[in-house]
Order: structure tokens, then sequence, then C-alpha cells
């Protein structure tokens, strides 16, 4: 009995690789896996096999898997961060998004070749039912070689340091979960924008939850946390020092970067809209929670949320075709009615838990 490498197969191993010499048909490796996986036998014959077809397994356990994982994790995560043409493919994946799906891909077929002792009908469904448990336990992993705190926890002497305050205590769980993140912020050492807006919804400042804000609560719960410094040396220190560092892509020719692929403008729109109307729901409710009059609340935060923009979204599009959402807003907020159906649509969403 052969390896795919044409090397000898342990004689206890209790099932046969295809007699190939060098390169084994991917088909016949997946056929293989499939029916160790239908006798149950799959984690205790990848345990036993030689590297060579170990590597081999795990190749047919990949083309299996990655494509759920594409479809049912890969896909919606970049449609949260925003990255819609990363979305469309694994073809069209920047290269930090290509990271973070391998690494995810790579978890899923470690959790299948580890933990596939029982009879299994269907992979495909076995492990799209695992995906979180095994993409999770992936993530602990490599935080954990990273030297990050597999689970962010505040002990209780750094939420004394930080006099117990809220949004300190969660700002310092943000700081110990991005240094265990591999990715950098551009050039800056820390997310300040999309703590800034992590920071408005905790606390309910719109005007206050800037970069120079956040720096300096920074700093402060840096500060806390140096009080151990063999604890902060661990814990902080290590991992931020494994960051990858920046790098500007390059085209090979030397032109520079290539251009994204365009999408329509209304993909870009619908997406920043519903991440907007997801932070105004949370800020509404937070504002009713402490009181605050309907109307006046549902006015104010629709205001600052979709009346605050840059513009930079639309400098694509030629001056004066399409009007400013805020140009749009101004126009309903002045018309009572309308005001009334947004307000009472606005306070029925709030109460329904913003679906």
């Amino acid at each position: 009995m052969r390896s795919p490498s044409g090397g000898a197969v342990e004689s206890s191993t209790p099932w046969s690789a295809p007699r190939t010499a060098r390169k084994p048909d991917v088909r016949l490796a997946v056929d293989e896996l499939r029916d160790l996986a239908r006798r149950g036998e799959l984690a205790n014959a990848v345990a036993s096999a030689t590297p060579e077809v170990r590597a081999w397994l795990s190749g047919a356990a990949y083309t299996i898997v990655w494509p759920i994982v594409f479809a049912r994790v890969t896909r919606p995560m970049e449609r949260r961060r925003g990255h819609w043409v990363c979305a469309n493919s694994v073809e069209q994946l920047a290269d930090d998004c290509l990271d973070r799906h391998h690494d995810d891909v790579e978890s899923v077929v470690f959790d299948l070749l580890t933990n596939a002792k029982v009879p299994i009908v269907d992979v495909e469904r076995w492990s799209s039912a695992r995906l979180t448990a095994a993409t999770v336990d992936g993530h602990r992993r490599r935080r954990g070689q990273r030297g990050a705190l597999q689970r962010p926890r505040i002990p209780a002497w750094l939420a004394a340091e930080l006099g117990g305050d809220q949004w300190l205590i969660e700002l310092a769980v943000q700081i110990l979960t991005w240094v265990g993140v591999p990715t950098t912020a551009g050039t800056q050492v820390w997310p300040l924008d999309s703590w800034a807006l992590r920071r408005e919804v905790a606390t309910g400042d719109l005007t206050g939850s800037d970069s120079p804000t956040l720096s300096v609560e920074i700093e402060r719960v840096l500060a806390a946390m140096r009080r151990r410094p063999q604890w902060y040396a661990d814990y902080v220190e290590r991992p931020l020092g494994h960051k990858y560092a920046p790098v500007l892509a390059v085209a090979a020719d030397g032109a520079g970067p290539r251009p994204l692929v365009v999408i329509g403008s209304h993909e870009r729109d619908e997406a920043q809209l519903t991440d907007l109307a997801a932070a105004a729901v949370e800020l509404i409710s937070q504002r009713l929670r402490c009181g605050a009059d309907p109307a006046d609340a549902v006015v104010e935060v629709l205001g600052v949320v979709f009346g605050s923009g840059t513009d930079s979204e639309r400098m694509d599009r030629t001056p004066g075709s399409v009007p400013a959402p805020e140009e749009r807003l101004s126009v309903v907020l002045a018309d009572d009615r309308a005001l009334r159906r947004i307000v009472d649509e606005v306070l029925r969403i709030v109460a329904d838990g913003g679906k």
C-alpha cells in the first residue's frame, strides 16, 4: 500500500489512499474523505496517517469546506465591513481579507479532521453546523500563538484602576482584543474611527467621541495597564509587536496600485444607510431609557447621524445630481405630519428591538 507521494503507508492505517505516483486526483481524495466520514473513521484515520497522507486529506477537506466558509462566514463579514468587492468572490478578496478567509477555512478543516469521530453522512452539513465553534476556536488558537489573551477579559485590579468606568473598561477590552489581531489600522496603532462609533453608542456622547478624545482615553487605559508591568508586557506589548507592518500594494509593472472594481453607487448608499440606521436606533433607545422626549430624541439623533456627513461618499457623482441626505432630511423634518410618521415608525422599531 502506498501513499499519494509514493511512500509506504503504515500497516496500522485502517484505510488506503489511491495508488497514484505523484499528484493524486483531488476527486479521489474527496471521495476517500467522504467514505471515511461515513464510517465514522475520519478523525482516527487522520491521527494515525503519515504526514503525506494527512496533507492529502487536508487538501480534500479544504476543497469541501472553502465554499461553505466563503458563503457563510467570509461574504457576510465583508459586507458588514463595507467591502463589497471582496464579498463578490474569493478571487476579488483583498490581501488582508483573503488572509482572514484562509484562517477561517484552516480552522474549519482542523475541526473536521479532528472531531469527525462519528458517522457523518453529509460532510457539508456537518461542517456548516460547526462553523461558529470552529472559527471561534481557531481564532483563539491564533491569538494564543501570538501571545494575546484568547478570551480578553478585564481583571478586577484593572477595573478598579479605571474607577469602574464602564466605557473605559469596554475600551480596555477592545485594546486587549485588538493587540491579538494580526492586521493594523492602516498607519495607525489603534482603529480610532471604529472605536469612536463604539464610544458614541456606549456613552451617548455624539460630539465628544472623536479621535483626540479617544487618544487621551487610550493612554489612560494603557497607563492603568502598566501598573502591572509584567502583565502589560505579556498581554499588550508582546502581541502588539507581532502585528504585520502596513505595506502599500504596488502592481508588478510599477504603475502603482490597481483600481478597485467599480460597484453600483446604490449598493454603497444602501450599505451606508443601513449602518447609520442601526447606530441611530441604538442611540435613540439610549435616550429614551434616560427619559428623553421621544420626538426630541428622534429629531436630534437623526439630525446628527444622517445630517453630518463629509460628502466624501458622493465625490464620484455629478454635483447637484442627487440631493444630499441632510437636504432631504431637513425637508422631511420640517413637515409636521411627516415628522409624526417618522417618530411613530422609529418608536415601533425601537420597541421591536431594532427589527
